[in-house]
């Protein structure tokens, strides 16, 4: 596994007290690996596939933190944020991702996520960064911080928005992603599990909503804002 920045903690603290983590992703091997790799570091409190799941079952085990995934039916992430940080505002969140899209990262640090790294770290790290969330520390894989950086050192003044993009459904954003690498329609019904048709549908709207006519408008639309 890559190395992170965040240092290793021991998992055989004496009278250290365990936090209470929760576990959202929508593949159970990845959940049951990482529940596996935390070993004795953290209490496992329960775990979700879905944002309707994970905001029903964080709710009822208000744990420390939560181990959130970016890319997920139903809206992702983002919408588990959006729906538990005005009820449960003491639960922290970390999102553990394959993604290093510098939009995935931004926007998930602005829906309230208090850190972002990538699957590659490691169980001793992981662990280190759940720590460092829950104790009210911001946690970024280096990479990861310089988006964050970048994009506040570009408009320092402002928040970091783009109306263009905040147009766009969760949805919308997955589908133009895949779009602007090259899939083609069916490989990405295939990797975001809904139909051709659905694919279809979402690059309309969203041809509709930012005023463009083809594919590859789109495609260089999304270079030009790093989302590829």
């Amino acid at each position: 596994m890559a190395e992170q920045s965040t240092p290793p903690v021991e998992s055989n603290d004496a009278g250290a007290q365990r936090l209470r983590v929760f576990l959202v992703d929508d593949h159970a091997m990845f959940r049951a690996g990482v529940r596996a790799e935390l070993g004795t570091h953290v209490e496992v409190v329960g775990e979700a596939s879905t944002v309707a799941e994970a905001v029903s079952r964080i709710a009822a085990t208000e744990p420390d933190v939560v181990l959130l995934d970016v890319h997920m039916p139903d809206g992702g992430g983002r919408a588990v944020l959006e729906a538990m940080r005005r009820s449960h505002p003491q639960v922290r969140f970390l999102a553990l991702s394959v993604s290093d899209a510098a939009e995935d990262v931004i926007g998930l640090i602005r829906a309230g996520a208090r850190g972002y790294v990538t699957k590659t770290i490691s169980p001793d790290e992981l662990a280190a960064a759940i720590r460092r969330v829950a104790d009210g520390d911001a946690v970024f894989s280096p990479r990861l911080a310089g988006f964050v950086l970048d994009a506040f050192a570009a408009r320092p003044d402002a928040p970091v928005a783009d109306p263009e993009l905040d147009q766009l459904t969760n949805r919308e954003r997955e589908v133009l992603r895949l779009l602007a690498r090259g899939y083609a329609y069916k490989e990405i019904a295939r990797e975001l599990y809904i139909s051709i048709k659905t694919v279809e549908t979402h690059v309309s709207n969203v041809l509709r909503k930012l005023q463009m006519s083809n594919r590859y408008e789109l495609s260089r639309w999304a270079a030009d804002r790093r989302l590829v």
